[in-house]
Formats: C-alpha cells, structure tokens, sequence
C-alpha cells in the first residue's frame, strides 16, 4: 500500500513536519469528484450542523440518495423531541429534472409541516437543484406565509466547494433565525453564554452545561446540539458566545458580532487542560460577576481530583506508545495531542479536514518534534505515514476506522457517529479507557505477524 513516488512529489505542499524549518501547507481546496480528496460536500458539511435542531423539520431536495447518505449520521441526542431523527426528502426523478422540482416541493411542505406540527423546516438544496435551477427561496417564503413558522432556505448545492462552506451555509441559515423572537431578561449577577459548534454526542452538551450551572452562568443556547428553534431565535440576548468546533461555527460568531456585538472566544472541551481552561477564560470574561472565578477554579478542582487517579493505570500502560490522528477540525486536533501527552504518548501524525494556515502554524508549535503534519490526505498517504512512523493508535473518523484495521493498528473513533461522551472531564476517562483498550489489545501483535 505504499504511496507512489510521484504523488508523494505532488502533495509536498499539504505536509509538514513539527520542528522542522517552516512550511505552508496548502489548505481548504475544493472537493472533486475523483480526486483523492477526503473532505466531504457543501451539503454534507451543511446537514451535519444543522441536524441536532430537534425540533425542526429536515427536509432535502433532491434525489433519495442524498437525503440517506446524511440520515441519523450524528451521535447527538435530544432530551424532548426527536424530529432531527426523522429524514425527509422530495425523491427527485428524471422527470423532475425536466420540468423542474418546484411544485414537488411545495407539495412536499405542504404535507410534511401540518403533520409534525414542526417548529421550523430547513430546506436543504443538493447538486441536482443548483442544476437545474429552482427557486429554493421563493417556495420557502411562500410556504412561510401559509403556515407561519420559519421555512428556511440552506443552499448547500454539493458542488460549489468543500464541507467547510456547507458549514457557512448552516450558519446563514441559523444567522437568519437569531434575533426573530425577544430574549428573555438576564437575571442580576447570572451572566449568559451561547455555546456554538457543540453537537452533543453522546450526551456531552448536557456534561458542560452541568459545569457552567455550578459556576453561576446560564447557557441560553446551543448550536445545534440538543437544539431547539425558539432558543436560536432568542440567542441574541447572551453576552458572549463560546465556541467549541471553529470550524463549523465561527462564522455564525463573527456574523452575530457584526449584527449584535456579542463577543466571541474560541475553547476546546476536549481533554482535562482545555477543558479548564474553557471553564477559566469563560469566568474571565465576567469580571463583574462576583466570585464567578473562584467557583470556577473550585468545579476544576473537585473533577481534577476525581479524574487524575482513574487516568495513573492507564498513563503506565501507554507511556511512550506512537498516536496518529486525522481529524475534521484543528482545535479538536490541539486537544487530542495535550490529552495523549497527558497519557505518556507521542503523536506522529497529525491532520485534519478543515484547517487553515494558521491553524496549522499552532498545530506545529503544539506538536511532538517531528510529528508529520497533513491537510486533507488520502488513504494512500495515511497508510504509508502510518507504517513510516510505527503508529500504535489511530484516531479519526469512519473512513479512518477500516484503515487502521487493515494495517493491524489499534482504533479510537473521535468523530460525530460515536456513542460515548468524550468531551469535558469525565469525558477524558472514555478517552482514556477507550486508548488503553485499543492499544493494548493482544490481537494487533497477531494481525501485524500476518501482514
């Protein structure tokens, strides 16, 4: 499975090497079909953030495959409805693409919001609507005024870049929901907080919102995890948004500045160091809030105290064992180095999907010396650095998972189809557990002999 030399050659400009003299990796190209690339499409990157609205129709128009391909593709829970689990789409045919898909839209809404009794619909639009030209908007503004609850418009054509602008699709969309219903008052002394680009898998948006409740500050919503759409409508009424997925969300932050003036900081809830220091910079933002820090420091404190010795037996284990990871965002990549040094093991490679310039800048200066550092790679190149390197441990996503096995290399899935919570501090003894199981599993040792 060695990468041939040429296209070695060809991709130099998305590999770099921590510790060595500086390299610009090429970032955010466009998917095409057939390439090698990894990344996923406009429409794919649009469904993923907007699908934990739980009480909210998802209805795709276009052809069955697209709305099955992106169907229940999220770990991400709902503590009432369960609407975002349902997967709805117009079944575009060959006639469709003649005369147009327009009036099987209409039809469609017209079916579909009377018996869900939903909040709001997004309407997202695939490769085969951009087309053959409907007229996403004006069918959702007439459906909007039949029925009188948001019909919005998500123009995610699959073709028009890469899943990093499906994300700004999504935020546009929710960008077009704040600030269309009246927040309710901040109570004295409760300061309030968005939490963006949190998905709840597994549960995890409940976990961080249990430690912002002990700190005395108010969460007002979350995108989209566990979402519900008269919260995104009120969302305009918080005092700073916090996001943790940069990627997907920052758009939404900077569009909410402009609109609202709510400041906004990026964190990372993986791991125990981020973890608090996401709790800290939170409490730092709210100087006037008296005692906000302190009761911070106290809920870091008493999880520390619970987390550090349930992570000793496993740290002994896995002390100077070889880590890979290929991940969607570059904060979760800062993060998942941190929490495996915590662990006594060494990153050899590191990538992700959607990273820019910059964020690969700090991903070299946060990475072990000599760490391969990639964008958007392949599974040819993944294959050879993993052999290259003497990875132990692979983690990634669902693509990554067959790789890894292939190759006789242990496992951790860290992406959003996962089932345990691996965010916050209790979050990081699954991480833990999960690594330790993975990698010290007698089966690897018999696979690799085979190979």
């Amino acid at each position: 499975m060695a990468m041939p030399i040429d296209i070695l050659e060809a991709r130099k400009a998305s590999i770099g090497v921590a510790g060595d003299a500086p390299l610009a990796l090429v970032c955010e190209k466009p998917s095409v079909a057939g390439s090698v690339s990894q990344r996923a499409c406009v429409f794919c990157g649009s469904r993923v953030v907007l699908y934990p609205v739980a009480d909210a129709l998802h209805l795709v128009h276009g052809p069955i495959g697209c709305a099955a391909y992106t169907w229940d593709i999220r770990g991400s829970l709902s503590s009432g409805p369960q609407l975002h689990r349902l997967s709805f789409s117009t079944d575009l045919r060959e006639k469709d693409v003649v005369f147009g898909g327009e009036k099987k839209l209409a039809a469609t809404l017209r079916r579909l919001i009377p018996q869900h009794q939903a909040k709001a619909v997004f309407v997202y639009s695939t490769c085969l609507v951009g087309l053959i030209g409907d007229d996403l908007k004006r069918v959702c503004k007439q459906a909007e005024a039949e029925f009188g609850i948001p019909v919005v418009p998500v123009e995610s054509e699959g073709f028009k870049g890469s899943k990093k602008d499906g994300y700004k699709a999504a935020c546009e969309a929710l960008a077009s929901l704040v600030g269309t219903a009246e927040p309710e008052p901040l109570k004295p002394g409760v300061p309030r907080i968005n939490i963006l680009g949190e998905f709840n898998i597994a549960g995890e948006a409940w976990a961080l919102k249990g430690y912002y409740d002990r700190m005395g500050v108010e969460v007002g919503a979350i995108f989209t995890g566990d979402g519900r759409i008269d919260a995104i409508r009120r969302a305009h009424g918080a005092q700073l948004n916090v996001v943790q997925c940069s990627g997907s969300m920052t758009h939404l932050a900077k569009r909410m500045q402009e609109r609202w003036g709510i400041p906004y900081i990026r964190v990372s809830y993986f791991g125990i160091e981020d973890t608090a220091e996401a709790l800290y910079e939170v409490a730092r933002r709210f100087p006037q809030a008296e005692g906000l820090l302190e009761r911070a420091q106290a809920v870091v404190s008493s999880e520390v105290d619970q987390v550090l010795p349930l992570l000793e037996p496993f740290r002994r284990d896995l002390q100077g064992r070889k880590a890979a990871l290929y991940v969607g965002g570059a904060f979760k990549a800062f993060s998942l180095i941190k929490a495996l040094r915590l662990l006594g093991m060494r990153t050899v490679l590191a990538g992700t999907q959607t990273g820019g310039p910059e964020d690969y800048e700090r991903l070299r200066a946060v990475a072990d010396k000599g760490c391969i550092i990639v964008d958007d790679s392949n599974p040819l190149e993944l294959s050879r650095f993993l052999r290259q390197t003497g990875a132990e441990l692979f983690i990634g996503g669902v693509k990554e998972r067959p790789l890894a096995y292939k190759l006789g290399i242990g496992f951790c899935d860290h992406n959003h189809e996962r089932k345990e919570p691996l965010a916050g501090f209790a979050g990081m003894v699954n991480f833990a557990r999960e690594v330790h199981a993975s990698v010290m599993s007698p089966v690897w040792a018999l696979i690799r002999s085979e190979l």
